[in-house]
């Protein structure tokens, strides 16, 4: 992987970790038409460089955080489901990282989106700000987030989802996804540190990956910005009907064989 490379991969990461479409199918993407191989330190830069859109979340909401500890504790809640599923489950759900999986989850969320947003056209939603969301509707948000380890599901589109369906308004389900992003993710950078601490100690590696790192850090705040104003006036149908387009690119490309659907994508 070289520079330009990483400084691109970067720039997909920023614009889609937080946007309820699938980051990791459009890496997956990004990472084909770039020609650049699926081995493990990319599966090393591609946590390393999420780890930059968690640094966005604390710089855009550090005042929202430092508040109290009210906050913290609602994360650790809902961190706690996602994080007990995980340790149980990701050994066999990883065998799930199929192509025609991703294309499923990817169509399955934009019918989801589409069908709760039309049901709830209407509805006013009690939930309206961080303060308001209560332990219970953390946790439970917690598990539906749990559902991203199902490749193409996408981590911010399930807990999305999930405050919707608990009776959050729009802005407020999405930084509660947000900020539920931040235990979520720095806990699984750290495993991947763990797995393969050489990558800190390769000067060849810190270069890429310090670009890749930067670059998310730096479009991912634009864009949680942007998102937060966008949904504060639409809804999510547009997000989903970009799903439902996504999934159907994905599979005509992996059932012509322009992409490969089998698993050596595995994360």
């Amino acid at each position: 992987m070289d520079n330009l490379h990483a400084l691109i991969l970067g720039i997909i990461e920023g614009l889609t970790e937080f946007l309820p479409v699938s980051s990791t199918g459009h890496m997956i993407l990004g990472t084909t038409i770039l020609g650049i191989d699926i081995n493990e330190f990319w599966k090393s830069f591609l946590i390393i460089i999420q780890l930059g859109s968690i640094l966005a979340v604390l710089f855009v909401f550090w005042r929202k955080l430092f508040k109290g500890l009210d906050i913290w504790f609602k994360l650790a809640v809902g961190f706690f489901p996602t994080g007990l599923i995980g340790l149980v489950l990701y050994k066999y759900l990883k065998e799930l990282f199929n192509g025609y999986v991703v294309v499923v989850m990817l169509i399955l969320g934009g019918i989801v989106f589409i069908v709760i947003e039309l049901a709830h056209k209407n509805k006013e939603y009690k939930t309206d700000s961080l303060e308001k969301v209560s332990f219970l509707q953390a946790f439970c948000i917690g598990i539906i987030q749990s559902l991203a380890m199902i490749p193409g599901t996408s981590r911010s589109g399930a807990s999305i989802i999930g405050g919707l369906l608990l009776g959050l308004n729009r802005k407020t389900a999405a930084e509660f996804s947000f900020l539920l992003a931040i235990p979520t993710m720095i806990i699984a950078t750290a495993y991947s540190i763990y797995k393969e601490p050489e990558l800190l100690s390769n000067a060849n590696a810190l270069v890429p990956l310090s670009i890749g790192f930067v670059t998310a850090f730096i479009v991912a705040v634009f864009v949680i910005k942007f998102f937060l104003k966008f949904i504060s006036k639409f809804d999510f149908i547009p997000f989903g009907i970009y799903r439902i387009v996504l999934g159907i690119l994905f599979f005509y490309l992996y059932y012509s064989g322009i992409l490969s659907a089998g698993s050596e994508f595995k994360l």
